[in-house]
């Protein structure tokens, strides 16, 4: 029997910390005397009370009750649903985004660090509205699940199942053999970038309203900014730090603990980071020479604008410094192509992951060897460790599923009356957590001319693609909710 009352506990705690983050917005309005205080109090009040209800139902069932597998994926997709719809409420109660379908997608893509918005006057909105809106990615970053996870054996509950719900990557390397454990030092590396680019950003000219909002998207690759031209309102200094720091958030937080404990031959030796760091340069040395010779730009800011626009897509950070789709119909559809990719497992990117292609790659690579030695017995290496059977056909499952739903997805937003470039950008865009995608929602677009049932579905595909889609689509199958 699935057990509701853990669940209701731990989403109520999910709100609890949410009504709590709501209220840090307060004082953004009072320095600014701007709108925004009452709506993030009133917000903030509703979370807690409904929290602190579901809290205290299940609260008897805490400290006897684990969560198992099923409640762990029910945990997830309630509490993302909830962090959600509660969480939209700052934007419906000041009249910011006064409707709901344009509240829920700009929190949705909040939450899930995509980073496509509905506003159309970033720079007129009230500062504390748009730090919330920051927030929200950054909370959605690392997973506020994990947090909780940190904070469960203070509830009597264990988290391991969580932990595998929220981040469902083909990854398993471990920083503590105690799930806690390592969800605490995920946060305190998390904390740790996100303080020190905030001051780096504040040193190298940015105010420090706009500083902390940057690092909480930079760190989260959400790709909220407070400027309606995104990074391209910035120097380029502020714009090479953003770049360094995007790479950060797209390497596995397990590689960037090795590297900061000086275990450097531990960095080196993940084939997921080389593969990362590798297609990186050698993206940035072709699509910079392409832009030098076509656009007139100076050497310096072809490789700057071409470093900054591929390293955000593949962190699917979405922050934009240059329309790439200006550039040649050749490089939009590499730039289109990178909507897929992701960065590392174990990150705070979106996308398919490096480590998933990886293994595709060579998978298919060792085929040609088994074609010409059937008997043979041809394991796929990663690391120098053998990747089981299982893992490799989970990641050509997943890979399926994914292009099988980009294509509905597709097709559906074809229905809906997109033209063919909007609805595979879009469609793309809001699967991989990205943001700017192609067509009509380019680097310089935005999502507001949509009808209202697109963002809708386009909310549906950004949650879908947060959880990596196993999450979500479990929870459809019919042998899910049968009692063993």
């Amino acid at each position: 029997m699935i057990n509701f009352k853990v669940i209701a506990s731990v989403v109520g705690v999910l709100l609890i910390l949410i009504g709590l983050l709501m209220f840090t917005g307060i004082p953004f309005s009072w320095y600014f005397h701007t709108d925004g205080a009452y709506a993030l109090l009133w917000s903030g009040l509703i979370n807690l009370s409904i929290g602190g209800g579901l809290w205290f139902w299940g609260k008897k069932d805490r400290g006897s009750s684990k969560v198992k597998k099923r409640e762990g994926y029910l945990i997830v997709a309630i509490g993302w649903f909830a962090m959600v719809l509660f969480g939209m409420l700052p934007y419906l109660f000041s009249g910011l985004l006064p409707t709901i379908p344009d509240a829920l997608f700009e929190t949705v893509s909040g939450m899930t660090t995509t980073g496509a918005s509905v506003l159309t006057e970033i720079e007129g909105a009230p500062e504390a509205l748009l730090y919330w809106r920051s927030l929200t990615q950054w909370i959605g970053g690392m997973g506020i699940i994990v947090l909780t996870v940190a904070i469960f054996p203070l509830l009597g509950i264990g988290g391991v199942e969580l932990f595998v719900a929220e981040a469902p990557g083909p990854t398993s390397d471990k920083l503590h053999p105690r799930i806690s454990e390592t969800a605490k030092r995920l946060w305190l590396i998390y904390v740790g970038l996100t303080f020190i680019l905030a001051v780096l950003l504040f040193i190298e000219g940015m105010s420090a309203y706009e500083a902390i909002n940057h690092a909480l998207t930079t760190m989260a690759t959400g790709g909220f900014s407070t400027r309606n031209a995104s990074m391209a309102a910035f120097p380029p200094i502020i714009q090479y730090t953003v770049i360094l720091f995007m790479f950060f958030a797209g390497t596995n937080y397990t590689v960037i603990y090795f590297g900061l404990k000086g275990k450097l031959k531990k960095v080196w030796g993940s084939e997921e980071f080389r593969g990362y760091l590798l297609l990186t340069v050698f993206l940035t040395i072709f699509v910079s020479l392409q832009v030098y010779w076509t656009s007139g730009l100076s050497l310096e800011q072809s490789v700057r604008d071409s470093l900054f626009q591929i390293v955000s897509l593949i962190t699917t950070t979405g922050f934009v410094s240059a329309d790439y789709t200006s550039w040649t119909e050749g490089l939009t559809l590499v730039f289109f192509v990178l909507l897929f990719l992701g960065a590392s497992a174990g990150s705070t990117s979106g996308g398919i992951k490096m480590i998933r292609n990886i293994v595709f790659v060579k998978n298919s690579f060792l085929e040609f060897k088994r074609l010409l030695h059937p008997r043979a017995i041809i394991p796929l290496k990663l690391n120098g460790q053998v990747v089981p059977e299982g893992i490799i056909t989970h990641i050509i499952s997943f890979l399926l599923l994914y292009i099988l739903i980009f294509i509905l997805g597709s097709l559906v937003l074809s229905w809906m009356g997109l033209d063919f470039m909007t609805a595979i950008g879009a469609a793309a865009t809001s699967l991989g957590n990205v943001g700017p995608g192609i067509g009509k929602v380019g680097p310089v677009d935005n999502f507001a001319w949509l009808p209202p049932e697109v963002k809708i579905f386009l909310s549906f595909l950004m949650l879908l693609g947060r959880l990596e889609l196993f999450t979500i689509l479990v929870l459809f199958m019919p042998y899910f909710w049968k009692v063993n």
